[in-house]
């Protein structure tokens, strides 16, 4: 396994453990935890697309890290 296949292993397996999480009711779906998990996750994938220069991978790991950094600073803001 090469170094752009573990980053994006990691990546998209924090994206998948928050989206499990949720479902299950585990975490809160609008949590900080939920967030975080989404934008450590999606940071790595797009990371790992860009090693290996995928340009559709890096636009969906990309925009996916913004909202969820979107949501984020709104539950910040929100909890104030």
């Amino acid at each position: 396994m090469q170094y752009n296949d573990i980053i994006g292993t990691i990546g998209v397996g924090l994206i998948l453990v928050a989206y499990a999480l949720s479902l299950f009711s585990l975490i809160v779906k609008e949590g900080k935890l939920f967030f975080v998990l989404n934008i450590i996750g999606s940071a790595l994938a797009c990371y790992a697309s860009v090693l290996i220069e995928y340009v559709p991978f890096i636009v969906l790991e990309g925009v996916w890290c913004i909202v969820s950094l979107i949501g984020f600073y709104k539950l910040l803001i929100k909890n104030r």
